[in-house]
């Protein structure tokens, strides 16, 4: 089921030296935090931009599109609806992704399916659809979103870690498969990001992940963002199987 929420423009802005010319972009789970700064960036930078959402709203300007990525047929039905709209979809960023916490003992197999389901396997579902247009083309850019906990684990969260951890070996595989197609895959790492999420933490908690960051701070979405366009762009076009951690060196060495 896909429904357009906002409105979009069909001219296209002139090709810039460095991003390069205007592209189809497709965002999921852009509808808040980190996957909205990301549409909104990309918007800005003069792409046509697409966002998946469940509920809520996506940005001003950007078509959004409702699909839960657990469901094979709400994705093909939201790319069809955005290559109707926009054309085939050259970067897509697998965002969407949820957390359902719990120690190992107490954490039941439907929250551990239900995490796999969305951060991992949704994920893979986009990746496979996006490539289909981007090897015809021969341009592609996926970008994963991961996490730190990914490289580092996190006490309680060994569904999250997992899923986010398996995006590495998804993107690399990806990038051996279809680089010589000119379709680059890329993971980046956010690190403590400033979000609505990290907002119901409290002061204290903050302060205590604040004092293990070597630059002394949490991170903002347009730093996930700005990571998100460059590796969009064509300047970004001999960068593939990276990951890429933005997260203020909190992860550093792994």
């Amino acid at each position: 089921m896909t429904s357009v929420t906002a409105e979009t423009t069909s001219s296209a802005p002139p090709t810039d030296p460095v991003t390069g010319p205007s592209r189809v972009v497709l965002v999921t789970g852009g509808n808040k935090g980190i996957g909205r700064g990301i549409a909104e960036r990309l918007l800005a930078a003069g792409h046509r931009v697409a966002a998946t959402y469940r509920t809520g709203e996506v940005p001003a300007g950007v078509l959004g599109v409702v699909c839960d990525v657990t469901d094979a047929a709400q994705v093909e039905s939201a790319f069809s609806e955005v290559e109707k709209a926009l054309g085939p979809v050259e970067v897509v960023v697998a965002n969407a992704g949820i957390t359902r916490d719990g120690l190992l003992m107490r954490m039941s197999d439907e929250d551990w399916d239900a995490v796999i389901a969305t951060n991992l396997t949704g994920a893979f579902r986009v990746a496979r659809r996006a490539a289909r247009p981007m090897i015809k083309g021969r341009f592609g850019r996926i970008i994963l979103i991961s996490s730190v906990v990914g490289q580092l684990g996190s006490a309680g969260q060994v569904n999250y870690a997992s899923s986010k951890a398996g995006l590495v070996g998804m993107a690399r595989s990806l990038a051996r498969e279809l680089g010589s197609r000119g379709v680059t895959a890329n993971v980046i790492a956010p690190g403590f990001i400033e979000t609505d999420m990290t907002a119901e933490l409290g002061a204290e908690l903050v302060k205590k992940y604040e004092s293990q960051i070597p630059l002394g701070r949490l991170g903002a979405v347009d730093d996930i963002a700005a990571t998100v366009a460059f590796l969009a762009s064509d300047a970004a076009g001999y960068i593939t199987g990276a990951l890429i951690p933005v997260d203020g060196g909190l992860g550093m060495g792994h």
